[in-house]
Protein backbone atom coordinates (compact mmCIF):
# COMPACT_ATOMS: atom_id res chain seq x y z
CA UNK A 1 0.00 0.00 0.00
CA UNK A 2 1.13 3.53 -0.95
CA UNK A 3 0.21 6.57 1.50
CA UNK A 4 -1.02 9.98 0.41
CA UNK A 5 -0.21 13.31 1.40
CA UNK A 6 -2.04 14.05 4.73
CA UNK A 7 -2.30 10.17 5.58
CA UNK A 8 -1.34 8.98 8.99
CA UNK A 9 2.02 6.92 9.10
CA UNK A 10 2.30 4.55 12.08
CA UNK A 11 6.01 2.46 12.21
CA UNK A 12 6.37 -0.26 14.85
CA UNK A 13 9.35 -0.38 16.85
CA UNK A 14 12.19 -3.30 16.28
CA UNK A 15 12.65 -2.94 19.77
CA UNK A 16 10.63 -4.20 22.89
CA UNK A 17 9.17 -1.90 24.88
CA UNK A 18 9.48 1.47 22.80
CA UNK A 19 6.37 2.79 21.31
CA UNK A 20 5.07 3.08 18.17
CA UNK A 21 5.83 6.28 16.08
CA UNK A 22 3.01 8.22 14.28
CA UNK A 23 3.13 11.17 12.13
CA UNK A 24 1.39 12.86 9.02
CA UNK A 25 3.00 11.93 5.38
CA UNK A 26 3.57 15.70 4.26
CA UNK A 27 5.32 14.35 0.70
CA UNK A 28 5.99 11.51 -1.41
CA UNK A 29 8.86 10.96 -3.02
CA UNK A 30 9.12 8.71 -5.96
CA UNK A 31 12.65 6.85 -6.57
CA UNK A 32 14.12 4.37 -9.26
CA UNK A 33 14.41 2.43 -6.49
CA UNK A 34 11.08 2.88 -4.43
CA UNK A 35 9.03 5.42 -2.43
CA UNK A 36 9.91 7.21 -0.01
CA UNK A 37 8.39 9.93 2.34
CA UNK A 38 8.37 13.19 4.11
CA UNK A 39 6.87 12.81 7.68
CA UNK A 40 5.90 15.35 10.50
CA UNK A 41 6.41 12.92 13.39
CA UNK A 42 3.74 13.48 16.57
CA UNK A 43 6.80 14.76 18.28
CA UNK A 44 7.03 17.79 15.88
CA UNK A 45 10.37 16.77 13.84
CA UNK A 46 10.27 15.94 10.39
CA UNK A 47 12.60 13.40 8.65
CA UNK A 48 12.52 11.55 5.15
CA UNK A 49 11.70 7.47 6.04
CA UNK A 50 12.33 4.59 3.53
CA UNK A 51 9.96 1.87 5.24
CA UNK A 52 10.95 -1.78 5.19
CA UNK A 53 8.85 -4.11 4.40
CA UNK A 54 6.05 -5.24 7.16
CA UNK A 55 7.07 -1.99 9.61
CA UNK A 56 4.60 0.89 8.50
CA UNK A 57 0.87 0.92 8.39
CA UNK A 58 -1.05 3.85 6.58
CA UNK A 59 -3.87 5.62 7.78
CA UNK A 60 -5.96 6.77 5.01
CA UNK A 61 -6.22 10.83 5.45
CA UNK A 62 -10.15 10.91 5.88
CA UNK A 63 -12.57 13.72 4.57
CA UNK A 64 -13.88 16.02 6.60
CA UNK A 65 -17.53 15.45 7.73
CA UNK A 66 -20.06 17.68 6.18
CA UNK A 67 -22.74 18.54 9.01
CA UNK A 68 -26.49 19.60 7.54
CA UNK A 69 -28.07 21.86 10.70
CA UNK A 70 -31.67 20.77 10.61
CA UNK A 71 -33.79 23.71 11.09
CA UNK A 72 -35.36 24.01 14.36
CA UNK A 73 -38.72 22.70 14.82
CA UNK A 74 -41.36 25.44 16.08
CA UNK A 75 -43.41 24.49 18.90
CA UNK A 76 -47.29 24.46 19.00
CA UNK A 77 -48.48 27.12 20.98
CA UNK A 78 -50.52 25.88 24.09
CA UNK A 79 -53.82 27.67 24.34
Amino acid sequence: MQANVGDRIQVESETVGTPTREGEVLEVMQGEVGVRYRVRWDDGHESVFTPSAGSVRFVPKTPARKTARQPAKKQAAKK
